[in-house]
């Protein structure tokens, strides 16, 4: 069983559908609303642990109401939260979203995840290393995941950065990582480059290996060779919320069977994440990739 360590945001995601978007100083009427639990750490991690990883979650919550239910909807999926911080005199983090026609508008509160802190990461220290992989992304403070980065690779343990809200980052940062997960508009600006240049030549360009993601067309990776293309599995797309998340947490599930393998089978997980509504609810089971897989060889 993968041992996984997961250092990211948890969010509660508070949704209200509303026909139109209000005019500034106007109160209109929602249709529905909805709470759900969100954080690409939080996502990534329950992603990990559905399909069969041993998942422990370093993160941080608030003081507020939404503090307890965070922890245990993780804990509740297997999820070690050991090393899930409590932030006293804040609240958690939030996204308060509106949807209206297929659009929607975002605030996001950062709250506890602005405050997980190198420290938290110092720790930590034991329980990285004890990890057979490590799963970073950016919704936290550039210093702690450069604490991630560092604290890994002084443990000899492969990190998998996935570089998401995107900007750019230091060469030796990325030289750190084991691998980097971006779509092509994020390997661009973490290069500084032009997002309009060929991906492949992005790819090479980049100081570390790449994964790069292209959904509904799979996925292109690069070790220390040319790029090579994994092609995505042909589904009934629902919702795309999460697909990326889950890409994530299985590419770091089955990375220690070989590049190649574990991008594919991330290509199936994330594919079928987009089969059912809710960033986690299309979340898969490992029995159902492996399902998907076979049906493939078939």
């Amino acid at each position: 069983m993968t041992r996984l360590v997961v250092v990211g945001s948890i969010n509660m995601d508070l949704v209200t559908v509303a026909t139109r978007f209000p005019a500034p100083g106007e109160t209109l009427l929602g249709e529905r609303f909805l709470s759900m639990h969100g954080g690409k750490g939080g996502n990534q991690a329950v992603a990990a642990a559905r399909l069969g990883a041993e998942v422990h979650m370093v993160g941080a919550v608030g003081d507020d109401a939404f503090a307890q239910p965070l922890g245990e909807t993780l804990a509740m999926e297997g999820i070690g939260c050991e090393y899930l911080a409590r932030i006293p005199d804040c609240s958690s983090g939030t996204a308060s979203i509106t949807v209206s026609g297929g659009e929607n508008q975002i605030i996001v509160v950062p709250g506890a995840n602005a405050r997980l802190t190198p420290t938290h990461i110092a720790n930590a220290s034991d329980l990285i290393a004890a990890a057979d992989a490590v799963l970073v992304q950016m919704e936290i403070p550039l210093e702690t995941v450069e604490a991630t980065l560092h604290t890994a690779h002084r443990q000899g343990v492969p990190v998998i950065l996935n570089p998401a809200p995107a900007q750019t980052l230091p060469v030796k940062w990325l030289q750190l990582a084991r691998y980097i997960t971006p779509n092509q508009h994020e390997l661009a600006l973490l290069l500084d480059a032009d997002p309009s240049a060929d991906f492949h030549e992005l790819m090479r360009r980049a100081p570390c290996p790449v994964v790069l993601t292209r959904g509904a067309e799979g996925a292109w990776f690069r070790d220390d060779g040319e790029p090579q293309h994994e092609p995505g599995f042909a589904v009934e797309a629902v919702d795309s919320t999460g697909a990326g998340d889950t890409f994530n947490a299985a590419l770091a599930v089955f990375l220690q069977e070989g590049l190649a393998t574990a991008v594919r089978k991330a290509c199936a997980a994330a594919a079928l994440s987009v089969t059912k509504l809710g960033a986690r609810g299309g979340m898969p089971r490992l029995a159902e990739v492996d399902a998907l897989l076979a049906r493939q060889r078939d």
